[in-house]
């Protein structure tokens, strides 16, 4: 999927794209991940829609559910979604910055010859 260090670096329009892919999964990942806490949300604590919402992005954002679950099977479900969440978060930032990191590696580690 990279070019290895022998390799001349990506155009600025190749580069692009690649961040631009990265960030789509990215980006289609936090989508999932939302959809998996409000349907959670939805069904097991009853709520509406909108709160399930809401209740799903705190998690993902990192802030904490605004309404604490009431039944065992929702409190079981905030549990693991949680833990999940923390790990999304973590994957996403790898997503989008690893084209970056790898680019600067491998301008730092290239070497022309001449």
């Amino acid at each position: 999927m990279y070019e290895s260090k022998s390799e001349p670096l990506l155009t600025p329009a190749q580069f692009l794209r690649r961040l631009s892919l990265h960030a789509a999964f990215a980006l289609a990942l936090l989508v999932g991940s939302l959809g998996i806490g409000m349907a959670g949300y939805h069904l097991l604590e009853n709520l509406p829609w909108l709160d399930a919402f809401l209740n799903a992005s705190m998690l993902l954002g990192g802030m904490g559910p605004v309404n604490p679950p009431q039944s065992p099977g929702g409190k079981l479900f905030a549990g693991l979604y949680a833990l999940y969440a923390g790990l999304v978060f973590l994957v996403t930032v790898a997503l989008v910055f690893s084209p970056i990191v790898h680019r600067l590696m491998h301008r730092f580690h290239w070497r022309q010859d001449s």
